[in-house]
């Protein structure tokens, strides 16, 4: 956000729009996590399937956000970042356009009913974007560090 053209309403409602669906996750992770004790396990079921499904679309929503903003940043003719540093943009944009591409397929009912040791497959699903940073940090720690030179 230090190098994207903040001025523009564009990218201020991009950000605004990402702020909230970052505010969202707590409240769709509890009600995936935490069911009502006062509802019946039926309609505990029911509302847990919709809230992950909620979850996925607004993890996908947060990924897609924040590929849009590498793609900015990526666009050579723009001079918003150093020449050497766009391949490290345009990288980033690509594995957050997959990963988003990813958790919208965990949208899909089968992945709710599909389990791995009694748990739905959409929860392992969820690690992807994680593992995703954690093991790209640790093979390359200078691509998840951007400084302004």
């Amino acid at each position: 956000m230090s190098v994207l053209p903040v001025e523009t309403r564009a990218v201020t409602f991009v950000n605004i729009l990402l702020l909230l669906l970052v505010a969202l996750i707590p409240y769709l992770l509890n009600a995936v996590e935490v069911p009502n004790a006062g509802i019946t396990p039926t309609d505990a079921a029911k509302i847990q399937d919709y809230s992950s499904q909620l979850f996925a679309l607004d993890l996908s929503g947060i990924l897609l956000i924040l590929a849009v903003f590498a793609h900015v940043l990526s666009i050579e003719e723009n001079h918003l970042v150093p020449a050497e540093t766009i391949r490290l943009f345009k990288n980033g944009r690509n594995r957050m356009t997959i990963l988003a591409a990813l958790m919208t397929i965990t949208v899909a009912p089968q992945f709710w009913e599909l389990r791995w040791y009694d748990v739905p497959l959409r929860l392992f699903m969820w690690y992807i974007p994680l593992v995703s940073y954690w093991v790209g940090r640790a093979l390359r720690p200078e691509t998840r560090t951007y400084r302004l030179v």
